[in-house]
């Protein structure tokens, strides 16, 4: 009992002892040690938060990346799909303007084709009451002066592009042009066939006419007509500048209106008087012509007006198709020659006969024809 009081006595004074021989820890050792673990674990922070961080932007960079593609594919296929629309309208507004075009022409070929048909009819006529020289003597007639008349339109043509006439007025012009051309024609035709009644040697005048003519449209290329489209200096422009003052604007189908409390012409009156002198200058082509086949003024003048009576509707034909007919003013010039040295050979005392002369007419004109349409060159040349 007493060794065992004295071992716990000796043991509890033992611990005792231990615990108060325990050195106290500094306050400021707890804060050092405080300090270290705070600061361990912002650097364990600071070593974490740039990989979250290059995750978090890798991340964000790859999705933006995905979005701009998706973006970019939308973006193109929406743009494809616009482009195959616009192809798609624009297709639709070629086929509609064909179509157009087309029925127009259509149209005026059977306004045409009608005009032509009445005068066969009149050529037939012509045969039975006159005889078949008569008859002959007109269809060559006609069918000169029905090539001629194509030839003339293309100026027309220009006429109204250089002046930009309204297409809605441009027929008001021909039908006015044509009821002076028929006048003066037919004045210029009587006064013709008394000359050459009255003075022979005038066919020789013609004759020079023609050849001229004829030279002057063999040697003229492709590129004196686009020339011809700048109107500026031609003369008959400058004259009728100069003879009519005009207003700068249209006024709907009127020749005439007030601009400043003035009457004055508008551009359609000038127009007017453009196609009218052209058509003067015209005539000293085409009436020699005729009186190289015939000297009897009506058949002369009869052909001369079938042919223009046809001119409104063969504008429109001519505005719309005929404009591929590169090789008519060719064969019109040798047409022209033909005629030209004929009256020379008329003149000398060499009759040639007029089934000849229609068969030549003829067949240079359709030569001229189908050359334009089979044979390969700058078409449209006359546009």
């Amino acid at each position: 009992m007493q060794g065992r009081a004295f071992l716990k006595h000796l043991s509890s004074n033992a611990c005792s002892h231990s615990l108060s021989t325990r050195k106290p820890t500094a306050p400021h050792l707890v804060q050092r040690q405080q300090q270290h673990v705070t600061s361990s674990r912002s650097q364990q922070f600071r070593t974490t938060q740039p990989v979250q961080a290059s995750f978090s932007t890798a991340s964000h960079g790859s999705l933006d990346s995905i979005d701009d593609e998706i973006d970019f594919k939308i973006d193109d296929d929406l743009r494809s799909q616009i482009e195959q629309m616009g192809v798609q309208k624009r297709e639709e507004n070629t086929l509609q303007q064909l179509e157009a075009t087309t029925s127009e022409a259509e149209s005026k070929g059977e306004v045409v084709a009608a005009f032509v048909g009445a005068a066969l009819l009149f050529g037939i006529g012509i045969w039975n009451t006159l005889g078949v020289e008569k008859a002959q003597e007109f269809f060559a007639g006609y069918l000169l002066e029905q090539s001629l008349s194509v030839d003339n339109l293309f100026v027309f043509i220009l006429v109204f592009r250089y002046f930009r006439a309204p297409k809605a007025d441009q027929d008001k012009v021909l039908k006015y042009g044509i009821g002076t051309a028929a006048v003066l024609r037919l004045v210029m035709i009587l006064l013709g066939s008394e000359l050459i009644e009255s003075w022979k040697p005038v066919l020789l005048l013609f004759a020079g006419i023609l050849l001229f003519s004829s030279y002057k449209l063999l040697a003229s290329g492709d590129s004196d007509n686009a020339d011809d489209e700048d109107l500026s200096d031609n003369g008959i422009v400058k004259l009728c500048r100069r003879l009519i003052p005009v207003s700068e604007t249209y006024d709907g189908a009127s020749f005439f209106t007030i601009q400043n409390g003035k009457r004055v012409a508008t551009p359609l009156l000038l127009v007017l008087a453009v196609v009218e002198l052209s058509d003067v200058v015209f005539a000293v082509d085409s009436i020699p012509a005729v009186f190289g086949i015939t000297t009897d003024p009506f058949i002369v003048y009869s052909s001369n007006m079938f042919a223009i009576l046809s001119l409104r509707a063969l504008y429109g034909f001519v505005n719309t198709i005929m404009s591929e007919l590169k090789y008519l003013d060719k064969a019109v010039a040798l047409v022209l020659g033909f005629i030209g040295a004929k009256m020379v050979a008329d003149f000398g005392g060499y009759h040639v006969p007029t089934t000849t002369s229609l068969g030549i007419v003829v067949t240079t004109l359709a030569g001229g024809v189908a050359a334009s349409l089979w044979l390969p060159g700058k078409a449209g040349s006359k546009q």
